[in-house]
């Protein structure tokens, strides 16, 4: 048996349900903290906040894709589970950090964006 395909089934499914449920959920939330940001200005939200979240699914989902090519040979369940475990909290990780830096971004300098 070919572990590593398995693993790269499982890991793509899982990552992109996370991917897609944080989106969403950061996405449904957002518009209530950018137009706080910008009061007066709800298209100009709505339109950021899809931005984010179109730039958050391609980033993402594509960095997973990427990191496929660096798995090494899978040769048994235990290392298939610690592998993907491994990979699944790092990409987590990321997503955090990235979340943070874009509140970051939004809160110190979206006043001399729509400037």
């Amino acid at each position: 048996m070919n572990y590593n395909l398995f693993g790269y089934a499982i890991f793509i499914t899982l990552i992109v349900l996370v991917i897609v449920f944080v989106g969403r959920s950061c996405y449904r939330n957002g518009n209530l903290f950018v137009a706080a940001l910008l009061p007066g200005h709800l298209d100009l939200c709505q339109q950021i906040n899809k931005i984010l979240l179109v730039g958050y699914y391609l980033v993402n989902i594509g960095y997973c894709a990427i990191t496929l090519v660096a798995w090494q040979q899978i040769t048994g369940m235990p290392q298939l589970i610690e592998v993907i475990a491994v990979k699944m909290a790092l990409i987590i990780g990321i997503i955090s950090v990235l979340h943070y830096l874009n509140i970051l971004l939004l809160t110190t300098q979206i006043q001399k964006l729509i400037r």
